[in-house]
């Protein structure tokens, strides 16, 4: 039987007392070692709930846990602590440090962590080579295309082996041919290093690659459906899905 990785029960957010809930009354089992995707439009909770589940927001009601850990009970410092360890995460915009080098960046997990600086190479020269980056390994981000950069901030986030990886728009700068190759990167991770992956995403075609797919609508799911088919026959699916969730 699979081990859930996310088990979310009853979850509310509202950010004041007269608002509405942003995320209303949500129930959600994800399972270890799947690659899924969250889909809806701007507004719709997407982005709150992903920030939740990372312990970057705190909830208003309900219980989050991330690999039988109740997430909603955490201090400050031991969110923190859970973050450094467990989690792993990829952004738009890449939060890369532009002072530090490619192999700098991809180490500054490591060395939060405590591992030595022999092994933090190790993995660093052995990942590079995968993604093939490793002739840009003592450039600055500066140097590099978007599509490089991505790479950086993927390879940054997996080195220290997180039980989940949380992907925030990965694609949201990058072209269609960018996007295509890190999305295959991204199926790459989860199939060959079984790591499990959530992914907010608004663009079809990125998450046409996940094997399955969360639409949010007001805060609530309104549909949840499992890949069955190819990635061009899912990614028309999915974005006639999400122009009917839209309108």
């Amino acid at each position: 039987m699979c081990k859930q990785i996310i088990k979310i029960i009853s979850v509310c957010k509202k950010y004041n007392k007269n608002e509405i809930n942003v995320i209303d009354n949500l129930s959600l089992d994800i399972f270890k070692g799947k690659f899924t995707a969250i889909m809806g439009a701007s507004g719709s909770g997407k982005t709150t709930l992903l920030n939740m589940i990372s312990t970057l927001d705190t909830m208003s009601s309900g219980q989050i846990y991330v690999d039988n850990h109740e997430i909603s009970d955490f201090s400050d410092d031991e969110a923190a602590k859970f973050r450094r360890e467990k989690l792993g995460f990829v952004f738009q915009n890449y939060r890369l440090l532009k002072s530090l080098t490619v192999r700098q960046n991809i180490a500054v997990p490591m060395s939060l962590i405590g591992k030595d600086n022999n092994e933090i190479d190790h993995k660093i020269d052995g990942l590079a080579e995968y993604f093939k980056i490793k002739d840009q390994l003592e450039k600055y981000p500066v140097n590099l295309s978007g599509g490089q950069k991505q790479r950086v901030a993927i390879i940054r986030a997996i080195i220290k082996n997180p039980v989940l990886l949380l992907a925030d728009e990965p694609t949201g700068a990058l072209d269609s041919q960018s996007t295509k190759l890190i999305m295959q990167y991204l199926v790459s991770v989860n199939q060959k290093f079984n790591t499990s992956i959530l992914m907010v995403t608004h663009d079809s075609l990125a998450a046409s690659y996940a094997n399955e797919v969360i639409f949010l609508k007001d805060g609530k799911i309104v549909d949840r459906i499992v890949k069955n088919n190819s990635n061009e026959v899912f990614q028309k699916l999915l974005a006639k899905k999400l122009s009917n969730i839209e309108s």
